[in-house]
């Protein structure tokens, strides 16, 4: 048997590759940066909570942020770097998916709009000369470097 290929994938996977972590994710980017916010829209259950903070902290994609309610000591609050920010195309294509393969026929839960012009915002594959690829991935051609 060969060695497993080594790829992003797989090294991306070490970081985000748990439920936790995306969702994690999922509510920083709703705006939720508070442990106690985040803990109450996952349902993570506080010890995994903070392992997975933490991870997401060590690798770049949170930072911590002090902050001071008036006459409460200090806490930390967790913002988007801009490691991290870059995410919200691999969010919004898992959400998606879920919506097209999960959660249809009903409704989705959350719909993602363009602030400016209201339009529905989708994850799409383009080439670096405008193409647009199906969802599908048809038309990818792999070449290891």
């Amino acid at each position: 048997m060969t060695a497993p290929r080594t790829c992003s994938v797989a090294l991306s996977l070490e970081v985000l590759g748990e439920r936790w972590s995306l969702l994690v994710l999922r509510e920083v980017f709703l705006g939720n940066r508070r442990f106690e916010t985040i803990r109450h829209h996952t349902g993570a259950p506080r010890a995994i909570l903070t392992a997975r903070l933490n991870t997401l902290v060590d690798n770049g994609i949170l930072s911590r942020q002090e902050y001071r309610e008036a006459g409460a000591r200090a806490r930390q609050e967790y913002r988007l770097t801009s490691a991290g920010r870059e995410l919200q195309p691999v969010l919004t294509a898992l959400m998606q998916w879920g919506d097209k393969h999960l959660v249809a026929p009903a409704p989705p839960p959350l719909e993602l709009r363009h602030r400016d012009c209201g339009g529905q915002v989708r994850a799409i594959l383009t080439c670096d000369h405008g193409h647009q690829l199906p969802d599908t991935g048809a038309g990818l051609d792999p070449r290891p470097r």
